[in-house]
């Protein structure tokens, strides 16, 4: 993911001024690394390495989202539908 679009996706998804932590943050940020790393493997089917990490930064951004879900459920509906996400 290139430093331009990360400040740009922080900010879009951040609650306050200087949030970057944040689990809205954090699965938005995975999500754009996910969509990258997905089009990276059309093209490279067996590259199983950047597999392996893309199957772990899912399994991360499933335990976030599950986090958000029992927390605070109006937020993790937004996160859903801003993100285009299933589930």
């Amino acid at each position: 993911m290139s430093t331009i679009a990360k400040p740009e996706i922080i900010s879009n998804y951040k609650i306050h001024d200087t949030d970057t932590g944040s689990s809205e943050v954090q699965v938005a940020l995975l999500t754009a690394r996910i969509n990258h790393l997905t089009e990276h493997l059309r093209t490279h089917r067996k590259d199983f390495h950047s597999r392996r990490g893309l199957l772990q930064m899912a399994s991360r951004r499933r335990k976030l989202l599950d986090y958000l879900k029992r927390h605070n459920l109006p937020k993790y509906n937004e996160l859903l539908q801003r993100l285009s996400l299933r589930k």
